[in-house]
């Protein structure tokens, strides 16, 4: 009898982890002035979660990028304007490596060969009406020799990647 319970018990166990993993199907976030829809992020190239639960890692990384580009959108954007994207594919800098039992996780090794990429729509609107829009398949090829402060933030590569967008492309244009 005990035995019927604790089968159940791990049976349920189980099952709850598997369902704490599964990821929205096209992720929203929000912040600000900004607006981003992850169009099939299983397809994107490489958001892989190093120590992580997949899903948790995604929406936090997404979550991430969002905020900082709103910190640099609402610097640019005039009042009543809005930045709306859709992210069709996000390749983080670096790449996922195992370690062979050296640790219970992997690690992200972050090399030039691997620079951040990030392929996506977008619109600026202001009261509704669209004053510009486009697509972007951004890459910096040059991610790991930038001047600049150190920063030991998680998405730095992807969001002064999103950050010198705003300021090259949308800011001139508005």
């Amino acid at each position: 009898m005990k035995l019927t319970y604790l089968l159940l018990a791990g049976a349920m166990a189980s099952g709850a982890v598997v369902a704490a993993d599964e990821a929205v199907e096209n992720p929203v976030t929000e912040k600000g002035v900004v607006k981003i829809e992850w169009k099939d992020p299983k397809s994107f190239r490489d958001v892989k979660a190093a120590s992580d639960i997949q899903s948790r890692y995604e929406m936090r990384t997404f979550e991430t990028l969002t905020k900082n580009l709103n910190k640099e959108a609402s610097k640019i954007l005039k009042p009543n304007q809005k930045l709306e994207m859709q992210v069709t594919d996000l390749d983080l800098a670096g790449d996922v490596r195992p370690t062979f039992g050296a640790t219970t996780s992997d690690i992200r090794v972050i090399k030039d060969i691997y620079p951040p990429r990030i392929t996506f729509t977008y619109t600026v609107t202001q009261d509704g009406k669209t004053v510009m829009a486009g697509d972007e398949k951004l890459t910096d090829l040059g991610f790991m020799h930038s001047i600049g402060r150190v920063n030991e933030k998680p998405t730095r590569y992807e969001s002064k990647l999103l950050a010198d967008w705003m300021k090259k492309t949308v800011a001139p244009q508005l």
